[in-house]
């Protein structure tokens, strides 16, 4: 759970930015962002400008303009910017009185200007100079615009709105990118090409996986059955897991009274987040945005002892919430999705024993699905946190304990963990080096209190129990969306709804293949003939596309002699693997394989990655 409030006050600086830029590319990315304004108001004398940021790869900057800015503009605009690189523009620090700098920037027509510069300007306003143009901003900056390097102008603006307010000035966006060599600027683009290429929304539909229709509603996932059958691969691996793990599956409703999300806080502290209530017979029910307080509904549906703790429940619950239809995006922003979900309610003595256990966890299942490199983080306190001091402090002790123990680096994100405790979050890192939350670990003081959940201590006496929520893979639709993007489709071995396809070379050769297939099904391995009226190459062309890992074809060699029963293979990155080989030490093969959950396949490589390092046992980054 977490606690925005209704509307967050406003503590960005002029630029849009949190702080000061305090770092090299920091600074140089913020000047690019100016760089953009200044080109864009010599093009373009009416433009009103409004925040430029740095962002983690660039820049960018909003206008209120009459028409959106077409590809053509933005070439040009681009131009222009390289136009002012070339002139070497100094870059000058103004400190300009209020009342001097309103009217400066009234006559420039800047209005926007003057709205920022009364809400966020002190008695003097600092200001940056690049020629004519002039910008309110915190800075630093770099001296001159010959600095800059490297930078490039997406091909498309996209829509903003003034203050990021619906009802305000809509605006165009234009985003740029920006490093400091030409090399990385190119390696840059090359990784956003390959991230198109992989882009899940693409694939979903290419490989037939999973779609989103009007008619069922934005942001509510439909599973196709090749994508329904790669789901059932990973909960029938999620829950053998947890059961050999020691935890119990339980299972909860889609709806619950209001009562219930009253006493867990979440009608206080997430309602934004949350549906209407639907009215059933004069009492109000509510869409769970979350499984929690029905597991604490089952611990506390009778009395427990301390002999008995930890409990360990674990659920796939499907949840609903609340998401605008603007901040959608296929499966990563969705609005109901199955939560990888477990709570455990424990002594505070095993609260360290218990994050150990999840952490180990955590990495166990993460590498079955080839993800072994993270970046991690540990967030404290927030300004509105549930609990007292030490309870803080024990627990996010016991969360840096078990990273330590565990030789796992992390980062501390001061004032993030959510408001009932402290959390650790971690990043899978993919085959393009993005980060994606998924895995987190959380301890909850507030629940236990909400709920009076007691266990009976060894004096007699009753006692509160510590809470810990833990996710490993997050949403099964989020963590979907990354695999597809991870392997760009081709999914490994275990989870390949068709593993292989047996290409007949003529009609001639369809009983072979038949007999082929019947074998490998034999042995568990799924498998279909392509016996259509179509060419050779044609075929192995299609399961190349379709991403099936391998393919068998059979002809007039192969099938001379039944009883020595041969194959030719390909592999659906390494290609053609040699001449007629045993079918039966294929099917050996392809089993050890997808038993084992392999996500490499010897000396075949799965899933070759696109620039990066390979799989690193330790996490990146450092304890800061």
């Amino acid at each position: 759970m977490s606690s925005p409030p209704a509307e967050l006050p406003d503590n960005t600086g002029p630029s849009g930015e949190s702080n000061p830029a305090d770092s090299e590319i920091e600074i140089y990315r913020h000047s690019s962002a100016h760089l953009l304004a200044a080109a864009v108001t010599e093009l373009y004398p009416d433009a009103q400008c409004g925040i430029g940021p740095p962002t983690d790869d660039g820049f960018f900057y909003d206008f209120l303009v009459q028409e959106p800015f077409t590809p053509e503009d933005l070439r040009a605009i681009e131009k222009r910017m390289a136009h002012i690189v070339k002139q070497n523009r100094p870059i000058e620090r103004k400190l300009i009185p209020k009342v001097e700098a309103l009217d400066l920037f009234a006559k420039k027509g800047q209005t926007l200007k003057c709205e920022l510069i009364r809400d966020k300007a002190g008695d003097l306003v600092q200001c940056y100079t690049m020629g004519d143009f002039i910008d309110f901003c915190l800075g630093p900056h770099l001296p001159s615009t010959g600095r800059i390097k490297a930078f490039k102008v997406r091909e498309s603006a996209s829509q903003s709105y003034w203050k990021g307010k619906e009802g305000n000035p809509s605006m165009q966006r234009i985003y740029g990118y920006a490093f400091f060599t030409k090399e990385e600027l190119d390696q840059h683009l090359h990784r956003l090409e390959e991230a198109k290429r992989r882009d899940h929304r693409k694939l979903g539909r290419e490989l037939d996986l999973f779609s989103i229709a009007d008619e069922t509603g934005a942001g509510l996932i439909l599973w196709h059955p090749k994508g329904g059958f790669i789901r059932k691969q990973i909960e029938d691996f999620w829950r053998d897991e947890h059961l050999k793990g020691g935890y119990d599956l339980v299972f909860s409703p889609h709806i619950a009274k209001i009562d219930l999300w009253n006493t867990s806080g979440h009608t206080q502290y997430y309602k934004a987040n949350m549906y209407s209530p639907i009215d059933i017979e004069g009492v109000e029910y509510q869409l769970k945005p979350m499984n929690c307080p029905f597991h604490i509904t089952i611990y506390k549906s009778k009395l427990r002892s301390y002999r008995e703790l930890p409990f360990r429940y674990a659920e796939l619950g499907t949840v609903y919430r609340f998401e605008r239809s603007g901040v959608l995006h296929g499966l990563m922003r969705v609005r109901g999705f199955t939560q990888d979900d477990a709570h455990i309610f424990c002594r505070a003595d095993q609260l360290g024993g218990e994050i150990l256990r999840v952490l180990d966890f955590v990495t166990m299942v993460l590498r079955a699905f080839g993800f072994e490199r993270y970046d991690i983080y540990v967030s404290t306190k927030p300004a509105d946190a549930s609990g007292t001091d030490p309870q803080w402090e024990v627990a996010t002790a016991a969360l840096k304990e078990a990273l330590e123990t565990r030789r796992l680096a992390y980062a501390v994100d001061p004032g993030e963990g959510t408001f009932y405790g402290p959390k650790i979050d971690i990043k899978i890192k993919d085959s393009l080096d993005r980060a994606w939350q998924c895995s987190t670990i959380q301890v909850d003081f507030h629940n236990p209190a909400r709920f009076d959940l007691e266990y009976i201590a060894e004096d007699g006496k009753a006692q509160q129990p510590v809470m810990i929520h833990r996710a490993l893979l997050g949403s099964l639709e989020r963590f979907f969306g990354v695999l597809i993007e991870h392997y760009a489709g081709a999914f490994p071995l275990w989870l390949a709804p068709v593993q292989a396809v047996v290409i007949p070379v003529a009609e001639a050769h369809h009983e072979y293949a038949r007999n082929v297939a019947d074998k490998m099904k034999s042995a568990g391995i799924r498998v279909h003939v392509d016996d259509r009226p179509e060419k050779m190459q044609y075929k192995i062309r299609e399961a190349q596309v379709q991403k099936v890992p391998y393919m068998f074809v059979v002809g007039k060699t192969e099938s001379a002699d039944p009883k020595v029963e041969l194959v030719s293979a390909r592999h659906r990155h390494a290609g053609d693997l040699g001449s007629a080989t045993s079918l039966s030490d294929w099917i050996a093969k392809i089993a050890r394989f997808s038993s084992e959950r392999a996500v490499s396949e010897g000396e075949v490589p799965m899933a070759p990655r696109s620039g990066g390092t390979g799989p690193q046992p330790v996490v990146s980054g450092g304890v800061r």
